[in-house]
């Protein structure tokens, strides 16, 4: 989902010495609010919105080479805003300030191995070392990159590399987005401002190559994005989520997210999306589904405790599903947000048959989540 800037607070802490002051340009607003009705219009809102306040650009992915090993990656790009859009720059300001912030994560999860590697970097606009383009789908920071076409279904390429690992990859849209929440709107909580615009490319063909390790392999697999910006997405009793993305072998494909309250109950307002083998979404309320955990996982760095495998029921899905992590420590222990994103394997709970792959997001379990 990464409904909030994971890691932004930490870029924040990093970078704002070199941020700012900037001037408001006349007729300035205050950040935009997600809000509905809300119309996408594809493809200029897979590039950059300025107006508000964060935004990411999220893949997941699930990977084979030549030998048959399997790998899951991640590589999710956040932009935050320093001062509400249009601005200006005041005259004799030193370049190394800038207006928007950016950070980036990388992980590579090599199954076969039971191997686990993440990096991130952080960046701030002065001087090109950050940069979300306004006119296309173009992302990048410190030389890590997200490039796509012009197009409502756009072929794109990803690059990222890290002592020794990497990816160059090609990602080909096999269904049209998928708007996330009814009138475009992905609601996270009571409040009017606890919203943002989330859309997702639910199974994307994926080919390039992988390098773990200083080996270097051609891979090919599928993968999952999602695309979402919001200036207020949480109310102040919440302290994380738990998401869910969940690519069936049938070509249907689910996403769920259970927002957690520090009372121990689930938001109201969590929800999820079936998409039909045509692309089709059907909306899910939380009485629509139920996932329980089957297991805990402990990290050994920062010793939190972390849900570890899922029964997860959804209406509309006939068979209840098995999720269990191809690998338990997939913690990403960053210098802002410490949280766990992994690649499972989703399988029939009844009778152990595979039915699928997915990724699962959990924040908040190493502390709270808050803007």
């Amino acid at each position: 989902m990464n409904n909030l800037p994971r890691i932004l607070r930490s870029a924040v802490a990093t970078l704002a010495l070199f941020a700012m002051p900037f001037g408001m340009a006349s007729g300035a607003q205050p950040w935009r609010i997600a809000r509905a009705p809300y119309r996408f219009t594809f493809p200029r809102d897979h590039d950059a919105h300025d107006a508000y306040r964060t935004e990411w650009w999220y893949f997941t992915g699930h990977l084979r080479d030549s030998e048959g090993r399997r790998y899951g990656f991640e590589l999710t790009f956040f932009r935050i805003g320093l001062r509400p859009h249009p601005y200006r720059v005041v005259p004799g300001v030193s370049a190394w300030r800038g207006a928007q912030l950016y950070s980036a994560h990388f992980a590579i999860t090599d199954i076969r191995d039971k191997r686990f590697f993440y990096a991130e970097t952080l960046a701030r606009d002065a001087l090109g070392q950050g940069y979300a383009s306004q006119r296309r789908l173009l992302v990048r920071v410190n030389g890590w990159s997200l490039r796509g076409s012009s197009a409502v279904e756009p072929r794109m390429r990803l690059h990222a590399a890290a002592r020794g690992n990497a990816i160059d990859l090609r990602v080909v849209p096999e269904k049209p987005p998928v708007v996330e929440g009814p009138g475009g709107i992905s609601r996270k909580g009571a409040c009017a401002s606890c919203a943002s615009h989330y859309y997702s490319f639910t199974r994307l063909r994926t080919s390039g190559t992988l390098q773990i390790a200083g080996r270097r392999v051609a891979v090919r697999g599928v993968a999952w994005m999602d695309h979402e910006y919001g200036s207020d997405e949480l109310s102040p009793g919440q302290v994380g989520w738990d998401w869910f993305s969940i690519q069936l072998d049938d070509r249907r494909e689910i996403m769920l997210y259970r927002l957690r309250e520090k009372n121990g109950a689930t938001t109201p307002q969590s929800s999820g999306t079936i998409v039909a083998q045509n692309g089709r979404p059907t909306y899910l309320s939380l009485r629509d589904f139920h996932i329980t955990a089957t297991g805990t996982w402990r990290s050994p760095r920062t010793h939190a405790l972390y849900p570890s495998g899922w029964i997860v029921r959804v209406a509309g899905i006939a068979e209840p599903l098995r999720l269990v992590p191809v690998l338990d420590d997939q913690e990403l222990a960053s210098a802002g947000t410490t949280y766990w994103e992994g690649a499972v394997r989703v399988l029939n709970a009844r009778t152990g048959r595979r039915l699928g792959r997915g990724y699962v997001e959990l924040t908040g379990y190493a502390g709270a989540i808050s803007l």
